[in-house]
């Protein structure tokens, strides 16, 4: 499988924030490695390590630019050097109070929980907007086996028309900014108050902020790993 590159937002690796994620899903994206996985009072240690399988794939996050593959002519080191260009250009963005939300799941009607901005700013929507546009240029066309894994038939016009225009079909008008705490799962909003009791327990800062992006790598269909980080 091919390499594939993804610009996420990344807390800090010395924040609680960071160390909350990382201790939920279950894995560091920093050093590439698992961490002792905390779980839910309400589930055991094993049912929660299949809950947060899907995420723990991709390390704490949220998404900006989805993975992509590189165009040709884009090596890794150009790729690096464009981000951290960019990245120059942009300010940081204050995203306000957070909150661990349910949110549903197009699969199956289940949801999946994730801390997102109560409130988000419209800054968000401008610094969104421009990492995709930017790095369209850089992001290979997709596959046809790449799009049938969107599962097309299922989004609507607008989200087809992202997907073959953008390569991800959750952008622009269709973005929501989420940090994603588990799969979708059953009885999510009950679980979501012990994730919401254990991030209160680890003092994370009561305001998300977006001041740095990470650039991702993910070989041979493993999970993703950081390789960069650029501040605003």
């Amino acid at each position: 499988m091919a390499t594939r590159y993804a610009i996420y937002y990344v807390p800090a690796a010395d924040t609680a924030l960071w160390r909350f994620g990382s201790e939920v899903l279950g894995y560091d994206a920093f050093t590439g490695q698992d961490v002792p996985q905390w779980h839910p009072a309400a589930t055991t240690a094993s049912a929660w390590h299949e809950m947060t399988a899907d995420p723990r794939l991709y390390g704490f996050h949220a998404t900006l630019k989805a993975p992509f593959r590189a165009a040709d002519g884009w090596d890794e080191a150009a790729l690096a050097s464009d981000f951290i260009a960019f990245a120059r250009t942009q300010r940081p963005v204050d995203l306000g109070a957070w909150v661990i939300r349910p949110i549903p799941s197009s699969r199956d009607g289940r949801a999946f929980l994730a801390m997102v901005p109560a409130e988000p700013p419209g800054e968000l929507a401008e610094l969104e907007g421009g990492i995709v546009r930017h790095f369209d240029r850089l992001r290979a066309p997709l596959t046809p086996a790449e799009i049938a894994r969107r599962n097309p038939d299922r989004l609507s016009e607008r989200q087809r028309g992202y997907l073959h225009a953008h390569g991800y079909p959750h952008v622009l008008e269709e973005f929501r900014f989420h940090m994603t705490l588990s799969g979708a799962i059953e009885n999510a909003p009950a679980i979501g108050e012990h994730l919401d009791l254990r991030a209160k327990e680890l003092e994370v800062a009561p305001r998300l902020r977006i001041d740095r992006l990470g650039l991702f790598r993910q070989e041979d269909g493993g999970r993703f790993q950081v390789i960069d980080i650029a501040m605003l």
